[in-house]
């Protein structure tokens, strides 16, 4: 069976992405079982950007195929943020609970569509030849003034996605995996690496 390395140390992204790729004949690896390898700085303007660096860094150091995601909250009327900076909104090394509370501050007042938000996520897989692909996932919701759920992570409890009646914390994660800014971008990444598999795709130089 092929190996896939899921380029990223956060364990509730292993998680999702662990479901959403498990009918694939891929075994998956995490950087927890290679702890040598770098850790890779996110100092791209863009979420593709830093998906492709995180995905071709840990392909070429690991020597094996390697698929890695960057995800964004963004939120128009505060012009775009979180944005790039979602995971670290309120400063290096902090809680999710940390980043929520800035975001519910920054927020304060806005009501209706200035409420608005998108989650976005893009996904890149590598070679250590080179990139393969990338893909991208959209979901629209609301960000309520306080956080609901007990599941999820990260911005899910403030992000309320109407079609859902529920907080993406609030709704079961079999659910959240079909509609979610992850699921979508994954299941155009499962399509490239079906592809991989079947010896249809190439690396490119970067």
């Amino acid at each position: 069976m092929r190996e896939l390395l899921l380029a990223t140390g956060n364990r509730d992204k292993i998680r999702e992405i662990s479901d959403l790729l498990s009918d694939l004949p891929f075994r998956i690896i995490t950087t927890f079982d290679r702890p040598a390898l770098p850790e890779v700085v996110e100092d791209q303007e863009t979420l593709e950007g830093n998906a492709a660096k995180k995905a071709l860094t840990l392909a070429k150091a690991a020597n094996m195929l390697a698929l890695a995601d960057d995800t964004g909250l963004m939120v128009p009327a505060i012009g775009g943020e979180p944005g790039v900076f979602s995971s670290r909104y309120a400063g290096e090394n902090v809680s999710y609970e940390d980043n929520c509370k800035k975001l519910v501050a920054r927020m304060e007042g806005l009501e209706g569509d200035d409420r608005t938000a998108y989650f976005e996520t893009v996904v890149a897989i590598a070679s250590p030849d080179g990139l393969i692909g990338t893909t991208n996932g959209r979901v629209d919701g609301i960000i309520i003034a306080e956080g609901r759920g007990e599941g999820g992570f990260g911005y899910d409890p403030l992000f309320y996605h109407p079609p859902s009646k529920g907080t993406f914390a609030e709704i079961p994660l079999e659910q959240k995996n079909r509609i979610s800014h992850r699921g979508l971008a994954l299941a155009g990444a499962k399509k490239i690496l079906a592809r991989l598999l079947e010896g249809h795709l190439e690396s490119r130089s970067e």
